[in-house]
């Protein structure tokens, strides 16, 4: 019998979807039953985790109190940049949490690159560079001007434009990372996979939610270790 996870979502809607999607294609099944039971607060109503005089950590600590309560046995987050928040969230919950950021590093580092190039928000690039550098790996970011442009993008993506501008704008700053010595990109804000497409760039893209979705999987099959908490 798997492990009961819950997903703490929202932030924004369409990414969390995203997200459960690829949980859904990722697990082996035969049959309803041997799909992961997933309990899921989908609270678009979490303060901006962008805007530095929001407060999301006492919200993120509610919602993940509410998973455990209701039964969740392992949490994950649907959102890169609130993971900056990670241990508010456990110490709230008592549970374990399957670090997206940590999985898409090491999943880079299993790519076999040195230095991976990073599409996420200033705090996301933050717990970037800290999870690639335990990895022996450096990490590739966006000039400011071009890191702007990425951040009118996400919003642009959690506003519904999913069109071919939008699409071609973060295919060039993917671009750019490429061009500044990244040998991958993660794509480290789950609204970029809903435009980025993988085989259009110049290099392999790492999908941060997928990566969590196939590591919340592996972990609540008892395929791997439960993370400590």
């Amino acid at each position: 019998m798997s492990l009961v996870l819950g997903v703490l979502g929202g932030m924004g809607p369409a990414a969390t979807l995203d997200f459960l999607a690829k949980l859904q294609a990722l697990t082996p099944v035969e049959r309803d039953q041997d799909h992961i039971r997933t309990l899921v607060d989908i609270n678009p109503q979490v303060p901006d985790r962008n805007d530095p005089l929001a407060r999301p950590g006492p919200v993120l600590a509610e919602m993940a109190g509410a998973l455990q309560g209701a039964g969740a046995q392992v949490l994950a987050i649907a959102c890169n940049t609130a993971h900056a928040y990670a241990d508010v969230i456990v110490r709230a919950s008592g549970l374990p949490l399957v670090d997206m950021i940590g999985t898409a590093a090491a999943a880079a580092r299993d790519a076999g690159a040195r230095r991976a190039g990073v599409l996420g928000t200033r705090k996301a690039l933050k717990l970037y560079r800290e999870y690639l550098a335990a990895q022996g790996m450096g990490a590739v970011t966006l000039e400011p001007e071009s890191q702007d442009r990425f951040m009118d993008l996400v919003y642009r993506i959690k506003r519904g434009d999913v069109g071919q501008d939008v699409r071609l704008e973060m295919a060039a700053l993917a671009d750019e990372l490429a061009a500044g010595g990244a040998e991958v990109v993660i794509a480290g804000c789950t609204e970029v996979p809903l435009v980025l497409d993988p085989q259009a760039g110049r290099l392999p893209v790492i999908d941060a939610g997928e990566a969590l979705a196939r590591r919340c999987v592996a972990v609540c099959l008892g395929r791997e270790p439960i993370p400590a908490v």
